[in-house]
């Protein structure tokens, strides 16, 4: 692979990378920059998750310094949410994930919708505080969206945001550091099985993760700067953006 290719794809790791460490979704950039650069699906698959990866750890590193995550809730949700990453890998390799499209596809534009009516949706911090009932939705959503991560992943970093705020009352600021720190674990799952198989590309992986390192600290700080009142039109944009291409996928690819 040429240099050009490579810084090509180093500038699209790191957009893909600043953008979803404000709203989630940034695999709708790196994926297809990858895959346009001519390699296999399979590979692409393990070198994307690689590279996210890094970018993921160091997200939810400036979240956490920032005091924009929960590590109370953290400590129950975060082994569901391997669990459940390593479930959906395990999975993935029995089930057509073709069946899940359409279902996707309904779901993340629901969230959209229901944030652009819901003005007030995650503007303000309303967090209780931990109680069983939300302490154990929040278990399950980390449980599933940990399967869902492994199994599928579109839409994982916008889904987590919508159901930390859903159910717990935070503002998208909080909820953006959380979803962090349960990305880079479902991440992680996923990773050791493209690792363990051969299915990463490093001449690629390791320059567009450094890269996807700096995007992720840019914009990081930028969440944690400009607060909810920024990150909620960037999450409806993505939300949107996942809606046009999974639509592309299931109808006219």
């Amino acid at each position: 692979m040429d240099l050009m290719t490579i810084l090509l794809l180093c500038a699209a790791g790191f957009c893909a990378s600043a953008v979803d460490s404000i709203a989630g979704g940034g695999g709708i950039i790196n994926l297809p920059a990858i895959l346009a650069a001519g390699i296999p699906p399979h590979i692409a698959l393990g070198t994307n998750k690689f590279e996210s990866s890094f970018g993921a750890v160091t997200s939810a590193y400036t979240f956490l310094r920032s005091g924009k995550v929960h590590m109370q809730l953290m400590k129950y949700q975060i082994p569901c949410t391997l669990l459940g990453a390593l479930l959906g890998v395990h999975t993935v390799l029995r089930i057509n994930q073709k069946h899940l499209e359409l279902l996707i596809l309904v779901m993340i534009l629901a969230t959209a919708v229901y944030t652009i009516v819901k003005k007030d949706f995650g503007s303000v911090d309303k967090f209780p505080g931990l109680n069983r009932k939300n302490l154990t939705w929040g278990c399950l959503f980390a449980f599933g969206i940990g399967f869902y991560d492994g199994f599928f992943g579109p839409g994982t970093g916008s889904f987590l945001i919508f159901l930390f705020i859903a159910v717990f009352g935070f503002d998208f600021t909080m909820a953006a550091g959380n979803s962090k720190m349960l990305n880079f674990v479902s991440n992680i799952a996923s990773l050791l099985i493209f690792a363990l198989n051969g299915k990463i590309y490093y001449l690629v992986g390791i320059p567009v993760a450094a890269a996807m390192v700096v995007g992720a600290r840019i914009g990081s700080k930028f969440a944690i700067k400009k607060g909810s009142k920024v990150i909620r039109p960037i999450f409806i944009t993505i939300a949107l953006a996942i809606t046009v291409k999974l639509l592309y996928q299931a109808f006219l690819a």
